[in-house]
């Protein structure tokens, strides 16, 4: 009798070692690299990212006055002091034929609180500082250092596109005015042209430039930048000096839009022509 004798075979997969320890390794690093793409993405969101989903902010702080709120302007000062941007502009070659000015900081306290941008919009969180201003001496163009806080928003993160005309319309006025004759002058026109959303919590330049003079009428243009030279905003307008004009020319006024230094012979309100590169007709 023959007996057969039956090896059994499997068919089942050949599992290796190292082909298991490659794949435990590849989803690690998977893991990994998911994780810092978070943890990224938490800390710098790309721009659709982060207009449409903002990270939560406090609001201002009730006190402006507090210590905590002074603590927090003079730090915001100090870096608007050593912003590269600014430090260049006051290395520049030309640097002697511009000046520099800071609108607001000589204002009565009596009339800082029933203004908008010098009172209601004070304060950390919102316009905590003091415009910084360098002004060309001829008065045809400035360079606006502003810091926009994320109380100023209309959709979270975003600064609001009214509070840009606010702000474009003050220092395009104030180029306007030092070019009218008595140095009085009201918006007539201002067209505004939204290139890009400005982000909350930075700081910005606007940039202003005279145009055309005719009489009492005056044409200025302006952006709003961001401090890599992103075009966040693009404005013309016309100011117009009313007939009423000499009713209104006070020492206020010059206080508001921040004057030449003391040591400077021309003066806002001497009716001296500020511009004698331009005409009035």
């Amino acid at each position: 009798m023959f007996r057969t004798a039956w090896r059994t075979y499997s068919t089942g997969p050949i599992h290796h070692p190292r082909a298991r320890w490659g794949t435990l390794k590849t989803i690690t690093a998977a893991l990994g690299l998911s994780a810092v793409a978070a943890t990224l993405g938490a800390i710098y969101p790309p721009p659709p990212v982060a207009i449409l989903f903002p990270r939560a902010a406090p609001g201002p702080p009730a006190d402006p006055l507090s210590p905590e709120s002074v603590a927090y302007a003079e730090e915001l000062e100090a870096k608007l002091q050593s912003l590269p941007y600014l430090q260049k502009e006051r290395q520049r070659s030309d640097a002697q034929e511009w000046y520099e000015t800071r609108p607001y900081q000589q204002f009565p306290e009596e009339r800082r609180v029933n203004n908008l941008t010098a009172g209601a919009l004070r304060g950390p969180g919102k316009l905590a500082l003091f415009p910084l201003i360098r002004v060309r001496r001829d008065e045809s163009e400035s360079l606006v250092f502003l810091h926009l806080g994320r109380g100023l928003c209309g959709h979270d993160g975003i600064i609001h596109g009214g509070l840009l005309a606010t702000l474009l319309d003050e220092t395009l006025a104030r180029t306007a005015i030092t070019n009218l004759p008595e140095k009085v002058g009201v918006t007539a026109q201002l067209s505004l042209n939204y290139r890009a959303p400005t982000m909350a919590d930075q700081f910005v330049v606007i940039k202003t430039r005279l145009g055309e003079i005719k009489g009492r009428k005056v044409h200025v243009s302006g952006t709003v930048e961001a401090l890599d030279g992103t075009v966040l905003v693009e404005a013309t307008a016309m100011f117009v000096q009313p007939r009423y004009a000499k009713l209104l020319h006070n020492a206020q006024l010059r206080k508001a839009m921040g004057e030449p230094p003391s040591d400077e012979p021309v003066l806002l309100a001497d009716g001296q022509d500020l511009n004698p590169h331009h005409k009035h007709r």
